[in-house]
Formats: C-alpha cells, structure tokens, sequence
C-alpha cells in the first residue's frame, strides 16, 4: 500500500510546467516530469484504502466518480513506491489500453475520487501513470507482441479516435483480423485533430499506431465510409463492424448575423492548425489565421481552452471567452460532498496563458451572444454580447437562463471560434448502416449493450453515449470488443 504513513510524509508534488510566456512559443507539451525518485515518493502516498473510490468509476450526482476502466490504481502506486516499474506497467496494461494518452488529456477522475483529496491533497495518481507507461517506452516493454494465434475472423472498425483504436487493440490481441477506417489523412480522430499537440504531442500517437500496425492491425486512412466505401460492402466482406465514428456535428449558435465571415466551429478550426502544424510548421498558411485579430472563443469547456491557448500561441490581438453559466465556486459547496466529481473553479492551461499575455482573465460569465455584426463586405466585426439570469419559469417551474434587458454590450471581433459542444453521429453514416438513433442522434442500443437493430454492426464511443471524455470513450471501445468477440466466437476472454 505504498507507505503507510505516506500520505503524511509527503507532499503532492505534480511535475513543472514551462512558465506561459515561454511556452506559448511554440506548440510543444510544456510539463517537465519529475524525477524518478520523487515520483516513487508519490506513488509512497498511495493508502490503499479499504474502498478504493479511485478505480470505482460509479456515477453519482449525475458524473463519474473514479476511473471508468477501473484501472488497479493502488497496485500500480504501490509497485512504483518500491521502484518496480516494469510490473507497474503489466498491472497498468491490465485495464487500460492508452496510458501513453490518458495520463495527458484525461481530467483524472480517479485523483478527484481519492480518499487523500477528503482532507488534503490526492495522489499524483495521473502523474505516476505517465512515468509508468513513458518508463515502459524507454526500457522497451511497450514494444509489439504481434499475435501468433489468428481466428479466421474479419472486424472493420469505422474511425480512429479512441473507441475504435481501444476496440481494434483488443480484438486483434484477441487474434481477430481488424482493420481501421479513417476519413482523415492522420490516424486518431479527435486524439489527432480535436487536441492540441501541446497538450497531446502527436509523435505520442505516431509512436502507438506503428506498434499497432507491428502487431496486425490494418489502417487505411483517406477513406470516408459511407462516401468512399459502401456499408453493404463491408458488412458483406466482414464478420462484424464497429461503427466508432464520434459525436461529428457541432452545436451552433443561432443569433443574427451568424452568415458573417469570420466564423467558425472549433473542430475546424483546431483541426486546421494541427494539420498545418505536421504537415508544414505552419508555412502553408492552411490554419484559420489569429495574428493581430480580436478573437472571441463562445464556449467554456476543454475546447474552448484549447481555441483559447491556440489563439495566444498565432498572436492573437485579444482574446474572450464566453460561458452561459455563473463561475463555479473555489471550494465544494455542501450538495456536492466527496467523491462526487469537484464542481469548482479551474484555470486551465490556455486561460492562464491569456491572462499572462493580457492581463485578466478572458472569460466573461453568463452571456451569450445577441448578434453577429459584419460590415458591408460581410466580414464580422463585432459580436454583441447579452448578460444571463437564472429566472424561475412559471409555466414549467423550472429555472431557465434569461436575458437581462439593456445588458447589451458589443465587442471587437474578427474571428469567433464556436466551441458549444457536439449534437450527436453524424447522419450520412447512420442511414448508410441503416442503424436507429435515439432522441439525441446517438447510434441506438439496448441499455450496456453495443450491437445496434443491424446484425453484425455494433457501435462504441461518443457516437453511442453522446459526447464524453477520452476515458470513456476507451471504456466503450473494449467493452464492445468484448461483445464483439462474444458474437463471432461464442464466448470471450477478453478483460
């Protein structure tokens, strides 16, 4: 149980960040992990509690409350405490499918269930599983195991974000022959293109997909199917399909204007920039240009601070972002006990950049936006902003966000980034399988269940529960690849 008396001895320590007006020089991952030796003391804080409510992974209040893949947490903490990072590994890989990823862009639900956050601070539990997986790399133990055993049966898997990626993993480590389908050039989905690389370096991705390839697994990228590729094809040619295609259609925003030039989802716009970024260190000037702009970011979520640290990193002009709700509290409030998931302040990465370069934090609370205003020319330059009020509504009793009457305020804008969330699978894909959707536009299912109304079809992902984190979405993946297998073998023994 790492050291006993641990969690007293020491103190959380996460690793350094590169200070903001350095590191928005470029687009490079920014932490400095800690030594070896210090992330030993980290893992020692570990209690293994007699309830582990960091690899629960239960819901309560409505969010998840622990790991969802219900990683062994206290045996990987204990096992890097005593320096035995190889085993660290095999227990790590036991659950989880892309450390090398979660321990970069996972909120880490497992940390804000962690009995040592009750009265201090939780372990470093996102931070040990770094070093365990970067360790694995450097000494040469996350290195192929190509299958020697085949089943004779064929899997497509239709995307490349991490559903599908965590379901390919598992079905072909099963022996299956998988192949996966991309309509982007760059396998990884919203891994590759959703994600900034200095939060998630896509050499980090490059370096997984060609131990993937090592092992078996067939990527064929370009392909969009439905489009390029018919679904009776496939489903004719293999022995069962996984749609894993995300949650693709962003929200808008309806208001006035909206036809303006200069406005655009944050999808497009993060993805551009990424593209530009490999494919030319930007000197193909294919990205969404921020240089010298006035830039509002309409969304307060983790894509909105990646549009954010994005935007400071083109130089741009000015920055806001603008949130529907209040500000969350700094501390928990009494509805929202541990191990409930923290509903309270964060200052991520991008706005803490912002406020190093302008001064102030950019995010304006409980607005959103009136109008669009564009010149003759149709370009946007100026988008007026309205204030939000809770107001009880007498019809239905329930509270609804109002606008304050003469609250208007206009601001200087040449570029909006529309970063308000994803509506569900995207249509083309859908009719093309012949699968039915539920009232949110997800791929329909029977409850914990993956296949959908079409034999041999099963679906994983934010196209399945609508759109969630990474964590959840690997959570799905092999969670259908293990019925999946079930289908086309009778049973499984896939974890």
């Amino acid at each position: 149980m790492g050291k006993p008396t641990g969690f007293l001895e020491y103190e959380r320590q996460n690793s350094e960040e590169i200070a903001p007006l350095e590191r928005i020089q470029n687009f490079d991952e920014f932490h400095i992990p800690l030594s070896k030796e210090k992330q030993q003391l980290q893992g020692a804080r570990c209690m293994e509690c007699g309830v582990p409510f960091c690899q629960s992974g239960m819901m309560l209040g409505g969010m998840a409350s622990g790991c969802p893949l219900h990683n062994l947490i206290p045996e990987w903490n204990d096992l890097v405490y005593h320096g035995n990072w190889e085993q660290a590994f095999k227990r790590l890989k036991k659950t989880s499918s892309f450390p090398e990823f979660t321990s970069r862009v996972c909120p880490a639900l497992c940390e804000a269930a962690c009995t040592c956050g009750l009265n201090g601070d939780a372990v470093a539990t996102k931070e040990n599983e770094r070093a365990i997986i970067e360790t694995a790399y450097e000494k040469g133990w996350a290195e192929a195991k190509p299958v020697k055993v085949r089943t004779g049966k064929k899997v497509a898997v239709i995307g490349s974000g991490p559903a599908g990626l965590a379901a390919a993993d598992q079905l072909n480590q099963r022996g299956h022959e998988v192949t996966v389908y991309e309509r982007n050039d760059r396998v990884g989905g919203l891994l590759m293109y959703g994600i900034p690389n200095m939060k998630l370096d896509k050499k980090v991705i490059d370096r997984k997909i060609s131990i993937m390839k090592e092992e078996g697994i067939t990527f064929v990228t370009g392909t969009n199917v439905g489009k390029d590729v018919k679904a009776d094809k496939l489903k004719k040619e293999y022995d069962a399909v996984i749609l894993a295609c995300g949650a693709s259609n962003p929200r808008d925003i309806k208001a006035p204007g909206r036809d303006a030039n200069g406005i655009y989802f944050a999808v497009d716009f993060l993805t551009a920039n990424t593209k530009s970024l490999l494919d030319s260190n930007f000197a193909d000037k294919k990205y969404i240009e921020c240089k010298d702009k006035n830039v509002i970011v309409i969304g307060g979520g983790d894509t909105g601070n990646d549009c954010v640290g994005t935007a400071v990193r083109h130089g741009a002009k000015s920055v806001v972002q603008v949130e529907m709700m209040p500000p969350l509290p700094n501390c928990r409030a009494e509805s929202n006990p541990w191990p409930e998931w923290p509903r309270v302040l964060k200052t991520d990465y991008g706005q803490e950049e912002a406020i190093a370069v302008y001064g102030h934090d950019p995010r304006i609370y409980e607005t959103t936006v009136k109008e669009f205003i564009k010149n003759k020319q149709g370009n946007l330059t100026k988008v007026k902003l309205v204030k939000l009020a809770w107001e009880k509504d007498e019809q239905s009793g329930r509270m609804q966000m109002k606008e304050i009457e003469g609250s208007e305020k206009e601001y200087p804008a040449d570029l909006v980034l529309i970063a308000a969330g994803f509506l569900g699978s995207q249509e083309y894909v859908t009719k093309a399988f012949g699968v039915e959707q539920n009232a949110r536009t997800n791929v329909a299912t029977e409850p914990g269940q993956y296949k959908t109304n079409v034999e041999n079809v099963f679906t994983a992902g934010d196209m399945h529960r609508g759109q969630s984190l990474v964590v959840w979405a690997i959570h799905e993946g092999r969670e259908a690849a293990r019925e999946v297998d079930e289908y086309l073998m009778g049973y499984t023994n896939l974890e």
